[in-house]
C-alpha cells in the first residue's frame, strides 16, 4: 500500500511539474520592435554622452543597453569610435543601427549646447560633491543628459566642470570602480525606472 502511494505521488508530482515547467522564450516571442518602429516610439528624456570612450566593446555594449530602455540620443566624443564598426556591432549586435547618435569632437561644447537646450548634465563621476544613485530623483518633467567617461582617467575636468550633478554608484567590496558599460546600464535602469514609473 505505502509503495502504491509512493508511486501515485511520484506520478502526480511528475504532472504538475510538466504542466508548470518554466519555458524559455524564443526569440520570435520577444515581442521585439523593429528599427522603424523603434525610431517612432517615444523615448526616455535621456540622453547619452561618451567622453572619449577607448573601447569600442564598450560602446557597442552602451548602444545595445540605450536601445533596451528607450533612450533618446547617445553622442560620442572624442576619441569615442563612431559606428560602422565590426567592433561596436560586436557588442551592439545591430542596435547602433535603430539607435540615434550624433558625433561631436569636444564634449565640453557639446554639453553647453545641451544645457542651453535645457537638459540637466549629469556626471557618473565619484567627486567630492557625488550623491549615491539611489539617493537621486530625477523630475520627469525635465530632461537629462549623463556623461560616462574614459575607462582609465575618466570624465576630462574640463566636462566635469559644466555638469549640474555628480552621480556614483554605491560599492562596497574591495574595487570601487566598475567597466564603463557596466556603469553604463545601472545608471541608464535606474534613470529610465525612475523618469517612467516613480514620479
Amino acid at each position: 500500500m505505502l509503495f502504491s502511494n509512493a508511486i501515485l505521488f511520484f506520478y502526480e508530482q511528475s504532472f504538475l511539474g510538466y504542466l508548470f515547467m518554466v519555458k524559455k522564450l524564443a526569440t520570435h516571442e520577444l515581442s521585439r520592435l523593429t528599427p522603424e518602429a523603434f525610431k517612432a516610439k517615444a523615448k526616455t528624456p535621456l540622453v547619452i554622452v561618451l567622453d572619449n570612450i577607448r573601447s569600442m566593446y564598450n560602446v557597442g555594449a552602451i548602444f545595445r543597453i540605450a536601445d533596451a530602455f528607450l533612450i533618446e540620443k547617445i553622442y560620442l566624443c572624442g576619441i569615442t569610435a563612431i559606428p560602422p564598426r565590426k567592433e561596436i556591432h560586436k557588442t551592439a549586435l545591430g542596435a547602433e543601427e535603430a539607435m540615434a547618435w550624433a558625433y561631436a569632437k569636444d564634449t565640453l561644447d557639446l554639453l553647453k549646447q545641451l544645457k542651453n537646450q535645457g537638459y540637466i548634465i549629469i556626471a557618473a563621476e565619484q567627486t567630492n560633491e557625488s550623491v549615491t544613485l539611489p539617493d537621486f530623483l530625477p523630475d520627469s518633467r525635465k530632461k537629462y543628459g549623463i556623461v560616462l567617461g574614459h575607462e582609465v582617467s575618466g570624465i576630462s575636468e574640463a566636462a566635469l566642470s559644466v555638469c549640474d550633478v555628480y552621480l556614483e554608484i554605491p560599492q562596497y567590496g574591495t574595487k570601487h570602480s566598475l567597466n564603463v558599460a557596466v556603469s553604463a546600464g545601472i545608471f541608464i535602469w535606474e534613470l529610465f525606472t525612475k523618469l517612467r514609473f516613480q514620479n
